[in-house]
C-alpha cells in the first residue's frame, strides 16, 4: 500500500500544540493497527538544532541513528511508541545545503536554481524519503511555525505540490487553530480561525479538518459557522481542550471521530479502534495516589524546555510506581556546601541530567555529595555520571585536584545515537535491567578518562556498565548506596509512558523507599 501522508499546520499564533495534536492522531491510527510514522519540518535555517542554544530552542532530542533533532521528535516517540529517524527531522538549512552541494557538483546542468521547483523538489523528496524509509502506512508531517510566516512558505508549497502528485485520497491536510474567549462579551470569537484558514487557502491548500484549540466546550452552533465559511465537514471540526493527564488526548479525539473521518477520507480499510491498553495506562494515571519529590539540579533547569524529556520520564517513572511526582528544579548556582542540605533536606531523590555548560559544577558536586553521604537515591546522567565520579575521588578518595581529570574531551568528537552497553553481573545496574547487553541512545563529547579507571578499583564505586566496541564506561554505581547511579548514556530518549525506562522506574521506586 501506498503510505498515506496527512500534513499538520498552524495559525493564528505559535504554541498551539500542533505536535501534541499530531501525536494524538498517530496513536489513535496506531490503535486501528496501522504502522504510524512522523515528521517534522522547520523553518529555521539551522542545519539541525544541534548548534542552537537549548536556552531558545528547548532540548535537542536526539533519535537511535545519531540525528540532532527538534523536541518535537521527543512528543512524536513518547505518543506512538515508535523510534524515529534522521528522515523525521528537516529543516531549511538541510534543504538548502542539499540543493547547494547538488548546484556545485552540477547536478542540475546549469539550470537557474530557484525555490521552484528545486528547493520544493527537495522538500518533497526529504518528506518522500521519510514515508519510504519508516515503511509506515501512515506518516504525519508537522510543518513547523505558523501560516502567514514567510519562512514556512516553501514547505507549504511543497505539500501543496503533494496532492496534485499524489491525489486527494492519498494526502490530507489539518489545520490547528485557537478560539479565543473574551471575558468582556462572555463570547468565543471564530473570526481568527476564519482569517487564518482564508490564508492557507491563498496559498492553495484548503484543509480538510480544522483543530481547535480553546478553554472551553464549542457550541455546536459555533462548529457549524465554522464549518460553514471554512468550507470542511462539521464532522471535521474537532475541539482541543487543554487536559489534565497530556495522554488522556487521544481519547478527547476518538470521542469526536478524528479517526474515523481519517480513514474515510484516506480510504484506509483497518481494524475498529482500540484503546483498550492505552486507556489502562490513563486511568491508571489519573488515579493515582501519594507524591514522591524529586529534585532536578543543574543548569537552566527550571526552563520547562530545556530539560522536557528528563521531566516526562520521570512522570512515567512515577506512573509505573503509582505515584504522582513533584519535581523542584534546583539552579546548582545557588548551591554550596553551606546550604545545601537546607536546600535538598525535604527531598526524597535527586537527579543531576546532562550539563548544558559546566559554570556551575561547584554546586553539582555539592548536591552529588550531599545525596551519597545522607543515602539520598541519586541519578546522574551525561554529565551528572562525570560529576559524581568526580565528586567520588575528591571527597571519599581524597584526590582533590580533580575537577576535570577524569574528563576526557573525546578528540573533539561527539558519541550520538545508539550503542551497546555490557552490564556486570551482580551490580545494581544488572538487576535493574535484567538483561547481559543493553542499547542506550548517547549525546555527548566528554567520556571519563581511562588513564585513572585503575584508581577506582577496590573502592565503593564500581564501573557497571562498559562499552566494549571502544572500551567506554558507561554506568558507575555505588555498593553500599541505596540507590546512587551515574549513566553516561541518555535513558529520557527512550522513556514512554506505556513503557518507562527501567532507571527511571528503579530511581523513583528507591525515592519512594526513602519516604516509608
Amino acid at each position: 500500500m501506498q503510505t498515506k501522508l496527512i500534513f499538520v499546520t498552524g495559525g493564528v499564533v505559535s504554541s498551539l500544540g500542533k505536535g501534541i495534536n499530531a501525536s494524538s492522531i498517530g496513536r489513535l491510527l496506531k490503535c486501528r493497527g496501522l504502522k504510524v510514522s512522523m515528521q517534522k519540518l522547520d523553518p529555521y535555517i539551522n542545519v539541525d538544532p544541534g548548534r542552537m542554544s537549548p536556552l531558545q530552542h528547548g532540548e535537542v532530542f536526539v533519535t537511535d541513528d545519531g540525528a540532532e533533532t527538534d523536541l518535537d521528535l521527543g512528543h512524536y516517540e513518547r505518543f506512538i511508541d515508535e523510534n524515529l529517524n534522521r528522515y523525521s527531522s528537516v529543516t531549511t538549512g538541510k534543504i538548502y545545503l542539499r540543493v547547494i552541494e547538488k548546484e556545485r557538483n552540477g547536478e542540475y546542468g546549469g539550470a537557474t536554481v530557484q525555490v521552484i521547483p528545486h528547493i520544493t523538489n527537495e522538500i518533497k523528496n526529504a518528506i518522500l524519503n521519510a514515508a519510504k524509509t519508516s515503511g509506515a502506512d501512515v506518516l504525519i508531517t508537522e510543518i513547523g511555525g505558523t501560516v502567514g510566516d514567510i519562512e514556512s512558505l516553501p514547505f507549504l508549497e511543497a505539500i501543496r505540490q503533494l496532492r496534485r502528485d499524489l491525489g486527494y485520497r492519498n494526502t490530507m491536510y489539518i489545520h490547528n487553530t485557537l478560539v479565543p474567549y473574551l471575558d468582556k462579551s462572555g463570547e468565543l470569537k471564530t473570526k481568527p480561525t476564519q482569517h487564518s484558514v482564508k490564508e492557507l487557502r491563498s496559498l492553495g491548500i484548503s484543509p480538510d479538518m480544522i483543530i481547535l484549540r480553546v478553554n472551553r466546550e464549542i457550541p455546536q452552533s459555533q462548529k457549524e459557522k465554522i464549518a460553514l465559511f471554512c468550507d470542511v465537514d462539521v464532522d471535521a471540526v474537532i475541539e482541543a481542550q487543554d487536559q489534565a493527564v497530556l495522554y488522556e488526548l487521544p481519547n478527547v479525539f476518538a470521542r469526536q471521530g478524528v479517526d474515523e473521518y481519517i480513514c474515510r477520507h484516506l480510504d484506509l480499510h483497518t481494524a475498529p479502534l482500540d484503546l483498550s491498553r492505552w486507556n489502562e495506562m490513563v486511568a491508571k494515571i489519573k488515579n493515582i495516589t501519594g507524591e514522591v519529590k524529586i529534585g532536578l539540579v543543574g543548569e537552566y533547569v527550571s526552563l520547562k524546555d530545556t530539560y522536557i524529556s528528563v521531566n516526562e520520564s520521570i512522570k512515567h517513572g512515577a506512573y509505573a510506581n503509582g505515584t504522582s511526582v513533584k519535581v523542584t528544579a534546583i539552579d546548582s548556582g545557588d548551591l554550596n556546601a553551606a546550604n545545601v542540605a537546607a536546600k535538598l533536606g525535604g527531598l526524597q531523590g535527586i537527579i543531576v541530567p546532562g550539563g548544558l555548560g559546566s559554570n556551575n559544577a561547584e554546586g553539582v558536586l555539592a548536591a552529588i555529595r550531599y545525596a551519597r553521604e545522607n543515602k539520598v537515591p541519586f541519578l546522574g546522567i551525561c554529565f551528572g555520571m562525570r560529576m559524581a565520579v568526580v565528586e567520588y575521588a575528591r571527597n571519599a578518595l581524597g584526590y582533590q585536584n580533580t575537577s576535570s581529570l577524569f574528563i576526557d574531551k573525546g578528540n573533539g568528537s561527539t558519541r550520538l545515537g545508539l550503542y551497546a552497553c555490557e552490564l556486570a553481573p551482580k551490580t545494581q545496574a544488572a538487576s535493574i535491567y535484567k538483561e547481559k547487553t543493553i542499547r542506550e541512545r548517547h549525546a555527548h563529547s566528554s567520556e571519563f578518562n581511562n588513564d585513572y579507571r585503575g584508581m577506582f578499583a577496590d573502592t565503593g564505586m564500581v564501573f557497571s556498565g562498559v562499552n566494549r566496541e571502544h572500551d567506554l564506561i558507561e554506568i558507575a554505581e555505588l555498593k553500599d548506596h541505596p540507590y546512587f547511579i551515574g549513566c553516561q548514556f541518555r535513558p529520557e530518549f527512550l522513556s514512554r509512558p506505556n513503557r518507562p525506562h527501567p532507571l527511571f522506574v528503579s530511581f523513583v521506586a528507591a525515592a519512594m523507599g526513602r519516604k516509608e
